[in-house]
């Protein structure tokens, strides 16, 4: 028979590692580790002060924690083999004996001698085909006795049916344990859950499996965490009997969300107390509770698109809910985290839609929020006090479709400005009248404040600006408005380029220049300038000779100013690395940043983005001159490049004169030169 061709061997291969389930992906991984110890060899962490154990994925092995806290690797036999005396590793393969024998090898020795109390014992030992999760002596240890009690009462009937509830008939091995998906157990054919999650964890009514796929002469045994318990509930119900989710009950009923939290699923809900309730004040809380749309959007934030036991969290991930928002889900030890805060006041409350853990605090997304609420928890908090203190906070805190464009707290590093009339204008300018998104927001677009003026929006490739001011965050979407925060506090534009060269009495000699060059209605008709303005200050620096026949010459001078104009809106923001404008006078102007500070042709600008109606203005110390302006650095009579290059190539020549091949070009070059110069 012809072997297939090695390339289609290789992809059979890979297609096949491919196909293997995230616990046998880590399992191997632990193998590989394990390896040097000798053969079936696995690398096992362990939770330092705890008994608690996990095979080792690669970012787990490089990290050594586990829910942050640090581990130590052990080096145990893999499943299904043990060690032989005077023999590297685990070279012998357990021997294959029936269910009942086969729980006293791999640590469920309490499970064994409970089926043989409850009468399980004949049926794990005769023929058949099933498969067990097996609790750990641990697991049988940590129940209460009050638990334990009742299951080994009442004729073992208890513990037979317990027993069965942990059984299923027919061989199921890890890679038949689908995320999601339900197996009937032999006790009434309840459903016992079964989650098998990317980080390998595999789990059984939220119970981890600890050690899986133990071959029997009858079945399969997986050794998990827990005593499993059955259940019959919806999430729906759950809530309806818990006496601490009260208010959650009337929330749901509220938000017609019951339908979904009866209906088949597997969903987790965040099920916020009483308490969590509580906490919240009692404005804001009646104000969700009365706006049906922000009361369903809360409820959607609570409940994540999938089960998650407790379990199966070992390190940060981050969860999307119905809502379409994400929370990110942790762990710091035991304690189960939303969002960096350990809230959870109950865990793993299994229901057959899912799961339910019972929190402590109320998850509030942004989408039922005031913007005043947004604004007070993010990175621009000090502009609410502003806004507050010119009572403006009625605009941002009812159902006014509003954005607001708040400067970060570092704006006001120095202390929050004096509010007076001049200052609560300009705040109402920094309300925009309308709930925007940034991602639709376009070059050129006008947007109107509340305080009636007109602002542009910039769209550059590293910033998008409006005005002055650059969005310095992703948007926050609240529920009638929307937070913006940016870099700098606005300064909307109050006239034309010349509007604003004349109110600046920095800009005289530059107004004056204007005017006599005839420039005067090029600045004030409607346009896109970009004007670096010299001061006063700048003229006064030129020699005086020069400025006299700068001044005395109007084509000349309008030729340097024209230089210091570009037909296009640069404000600052949009500067990071080198951009180049094209002059009103041809030559090229090269805008950069160096220390936080504007540099115009290396030049460090006073004052940047002055704001007007048809441009923006930065201020400059000095004129500057266009290339075939600057004053001559050479001598007196220009020098023939090909004669600099020649003079500087001395030692070149003087090889070239002792090569034969360089020689006659070496020779053409200096009668061209001699000619040109008349010697030198």
């Amino acid at each position: 028979m012809a072997r297939p061709p090695l390339p289609l061997l290789l992809l059979a291969l890979g297609l096949a590692a491919a196909a293997k389930s995230p616990y046998q992906q880590v399992l191997q991984h632990s193998r590989l580790r394990g390896r040097q110890h000798g053969p079936n060899v696995c690398a096992v962490q362990k939770l330092i002060g705890t008994n608690r154990k996990y095979f080792t994925n690669c970012k787990q092995w490089y990290q050594r924690k586990i829910c942050g806290k640090s581990t130590v690797i052990s080096y145990e036999c893999c499943p299904g083999y043990e060690k032989v005396p005077g023999e590297k590793g685990c070279p012998a393969a357990l021997p294959l004996s029936n269910i009942y024998e086969t729980l006293g090898v791999v640590g469920s020795a309490t499970t064994q001698l409970y089926s043989d109390r409850s009468n399980l014992r004949p049926e794990i030992e005769g023929p058949g085909s099933f498969t067990i999760f097996a609790p750990s002596n641990e697991a049988w240890a940590s129940l209460s006795a009050e638990t334990l009690d009742s299951l080994v009462s009442n004729v073992n009937i208890e513990l037979l049916n317990a027993l069965r509830y942990h059984m299923v008939d027919k061989r199921v091995l890890t890679d038949d344990l689908k995320h999601g998906t339900t197996l009937n157990s032999m006790y009434q054919n309840l459903p016992i859950q079964i989650h098998h999650y990317p980080n390998g964890i595999v789990t059984v009514n939220c119970a981890r499996l600890l050690k899986a796929d133990h071959h029997a002469t009858n079945g399969v045994v997986h050794v998990i965490d827990k005593v499993i318990a059955t259940t019959t509930n919806t999430i729906q119900q759950i809530i309806e009997t818990e006496d601490s989710l009260e208010t959650l009950r009337t929330a749901v009923a509220a938000s017609d969300l019951s339908s979904l939290l009866e209906s088949e699923g597997q969903y987790t809900l965040l099920a916020p107390t009483n308490e969590a309730f509580e906490k919240i004040p009692r404005e804001t809380l009646n104000r969700i509770l009365g706006d049906p749309e922000a009361l369903r959007d809360l409820l959607n934030h609570h409940i994540l698109k999938s089960a998650m036991c407790t379990e199966a969290i070992i390190a940060g991930l981050t969860m999307e809910t119905l809502e379409g928002t994400t929370l990110d889900v942790g762990c710091s030890g035991e304690e189960l985290t939303l969002n960096g805060k350990s809230i959870i006041a109950n865990k793993d409350v299994l229901a057959t839609n899912g799961v339910v853990h019972f929190v402590n605090d109320l998850l509030i997304p942004d989408s039922a929020k005031t913007v005043f609420e947004l604004a007070q928890e993010s990175e621009v908090s000090k502009s609410t006090d502003l806004f507050r203190q010119a009572g403006l906070s009625s605009h941002l805190t009812g159902s006014e479709r509003v954005t607001l464009l708040a400067p970060v707290n570092n704006v006001f590093k120095d202390g929050l400005p004096v509010i007076d009339s001049n200052m609560r204008n300009l705040l109402l300018n920094h309300i925009v009248k309308d709930q925007l998104s940034s991602k639709y927001l376009y070059h050129g677009q006008k947007l109107q404040t509340l305080g009636d003026k007109e602002l542009r929006v910039f769209v550059y490739r590293n910033n998008l600006c409006i005005e002055n001011a650059c969005i310095a965050a992703h948007d926050k979407r609240g529920r009638f408005g929307t937070l913006f925060s940016v870099d700098k506090m606005l300064t909307p534009p109050t006239g034309s380029v010349m509007d604003v060269l004349k109110a600046d009495h920095r800009f005289s000699t530059l107004v004056a220049a204007i005017q006599s060059a005839g420039l005067t209605e090029n600045l004030n008709r409607p346009g896109t300038f970009t004007v670096f303005a010299p001061t006063n200050e700048a003229f006064r620096a030129m020699p005086q000779g020069e400025l006299n026949k700068l001044m005395g010459n109007a084509k000349e001078l309008a030729n340097i100013l024209k230089f210091h104009v570009a037909d296009e809106i640069l404000v600052s923001g949009a500067v990071s690395a080198l951009v180049r404008l094209k002059s009103m006078q041809g030559d090229k102007l090269e805008v950069s940043m160096k220390n936080n500070v504007i540099h115009i042709n290396k030049e460090p600008v006073a004052e940047s983005d002055i704001m007007a109606t048809n441009g923006v203005i930065y201020a400059v110390n000095s004129v500057l001159q266009p290339q075939a302006s600057r004053p001559q650095e050479r001598g007196d009579e220009p020098a023939d490049p090909a004669l600099e290059i020649f003079k500087q190539a001395s030692a070149l020549s003087k090889v070239s004169q002792r090569n034969p091949r360089l020689a006659p070009v070496y020779s053409r070059i200096l009668a061209r030169m001699k000619e040109n110069s008349g010697g030198f």
